[in-house]
């Protein structure tokens, strides 16, 4: 996702300040959308606001994204004691909850020794080493924030450069590479779980409010269909990346340098095994709490041996891991518990308020019936195949989310796109899901995720460089999603293209 907070204002910002409220204004003094229901215009008005000061950055998104506590209520939107409640909810739980283990993994540097790990497993010739750079990347990504992981990753590319630099001589390619792959990798990590990225935890929770009588969409769900997808996109950037900067043959990659850097590390500390533990524990109860179905066999959930099993969700567990690193003492020093109160207070806050502006907005998408409006605008799509539409809509969300946040895109796009499933007569999965994953496929920009930014920041490729890639790999992108929700999703989230779920029309 991008920075939420600019350096500066800039002029983009400036004229978004004063172009979001005159439109707003505009709309809601002379338009008229559904004529004896006035809500429906003033959602509208509202969504504007919100959509031109997001995209603009005319404020910090987490500060735009507090907008529905005011004028939902003082519109006559939404009662003010009903927006409230949108803000935080058990999808927010498992957000802190997994971010607060992932906090636990940095502050005793596991995340660093499965990243040397993994790329002391796959050797230093040019392409094995790149690919183990992705692969590290993509697997931290999967449960640490992208930017974190690319933070890490970073130093250890710049060693390895630096270590070529002095053993050889010319141009070789593996700056651009071996940085490409670290913020590549960290993005599609991101997309193969619930907890990876920001968007696929907006989804779960505008799914919910947009059909509450559908089955939830848990960590396990989101698993089967994520990471097959992020498996075959690592693979095409990988095969990209190699074709396009890895042509030269002959370049000898410094081993030594992984290898101090591993050794440096000393032996695993009793906190590195303890969090390891847990993390562990953690996925495996992810992946188990509901029943799993392989075909005609169904293995049984965990949460079946509870009274009441539909009580506790994926943010149960998260909290209840992430507790127990509180009430582990540590034995490094006087470090006190292993996950101490100053290390949790790294938790982005302006993310969950983020994730909040986009729950209150679908929410009065849903009250207002402004959502069933604009799916009655964009009825004329049900004369198109739904492979159409789901390509329409990744290529859309995609190329969108190269200019603005992937989590306010996504907060923008699925209440829209939930009506026009309902709209058109499709199952509003097919629409919804490969609509969030397409949010967090941008590649062409550094402005476009906090991975292209930080290796643009190193001053060692060009935009040039990223763009000539960038924009094969967002239609590459494009293609695997779409493919993919038309054949894998079906089976997994269950979807019959003959009928519409009963929960889609109630």
């Amino acid at each position: 996702m991008k920075n939420d907070v600019s350096a500066q204002p800039t002029g983009m910002s400036r004229v978004a300040l004063v172009l979001g409220p005159v439109l707003a204004l505009a709309l809601l003094l002379f338009g008229d959308l559904a004529p004896g229901k006035p809500e429906v215009t003033r959602t509208a008005a509202v969504a504007l606001l919100m959509a031109i000061w997001w995209i603009g950055e005319a404020l910090p998104l987490a500060v735009t994204a507090l907008i529905p506590i005011v004028l939902f209520p003082t519109l006559g939107i939404m009662n003010g004691k009903a927006v409230a409640p949108t803000y935080f909810n058990h999808v927010i739980f498992l957000f802190i909850g997994g971010f607060l283990v992932a906090l636990a993994m940095e502050r005793w540097e596991l995340h660093r020794r499965i990243a040397l790990r993994v790329l002391l497993l796959f050797g230093t010739q040019p392409r094995r080493l790149l690919f183990g750079f992705m692969v590290a990347s993509a697997f931290l990504s999967m449960w640490i924030s992208n930017t974190a992981t690319t933070m890490m990753m970073v130093p250890i590319v710049i060693a390895v450069l630096k270590g070529l630099e002095e053993s050889t001589d010319g141009e070789h390619g593996m700056d651009t590479a071996l940085l490409l792959g670290v913020a590549y990798g960290a993005t599609l990590g991101g997309i193969a779980t619930l907890v990876g990225t920001p968007p696929n935890l907006s989804f779960a929770r505008i799914f919910e409010i947009s059909f509450p009588a559908a089955p939830t969409i848990g960590f396990s769900t989101w698993f089967q269909y994520g990471l097959p997808i992020s498996i075959v996109l690592l693979v095409c950037v990988w095969l990209l990346l190699s074709l396009v900067f890895l042509r030269r043959r002959g370049v000898v990659l410094p081993r030594n340098v992984i290898r101090e850097q591993h050794a440096a590390l000393g032996p695993m500390r009793f906190e590195e095994k303890v969090v390891l533990a847990v993390f562990t524990a953690l996925v495996l109860l992810w992946l188990s709490r509901s029943d799993l179905r392989l075909g005609t066999i169904t293995i049984p959930g965990w949460a079946r041996l509870f009274e009441q099993p539909g009580y506790l969700n994926d943010g149960t567990v998260a909290i209840a891991l992430a507790m127990l690193l509180f009430m582990m003492p540590a034995r490094s020093g006087s470090s006190g518990r292993i996950l101490d109160w100053p290390t949790a207070r790294r938790l982005p806050w302006n993310i969950v308020l983020l994730f909040g502006g986009g729950f209150a907005l679908a929410s009065g998408f849903i009250e207002s019936g402004l959502s069933t409006w604009f799916g009655e605008q964009l009825q004329g799509a049900q004369a198109f195949h739904p492979i159409v539409i789901i390509a329409v809509v990744c290529l859309l969300a995609t190329f969108l989310t190269e200019l603005t946040s992937n989590t306010a895109t996504a907060e923008m796009l699925l209440p829209i796109l939930a009506g026009l499933a309902v709209s058109i007569r499709v199952n509003p999965l097919l629409i919804m899901v490969p609509a969030t994953l397409s949010c967090s496929l941008a590649f062409m920009l550094p402005v476009a995720t906090p991975p292209n930014a930080i290796i643009f920041g190193t001053n060692r490729l060009r935009i040039v460089d990223m763009a000539r890639v960038g924009v094969w790999l967002n239609l590459i992108g494009v293609i695997v999603v779409t493919a993919a929700t038309w054949w894998l999703a079906r089976t997994v989230f269950d979807i019959d293209l003959a009928t519409m779920p009963d929960w889609a029309t109630h």
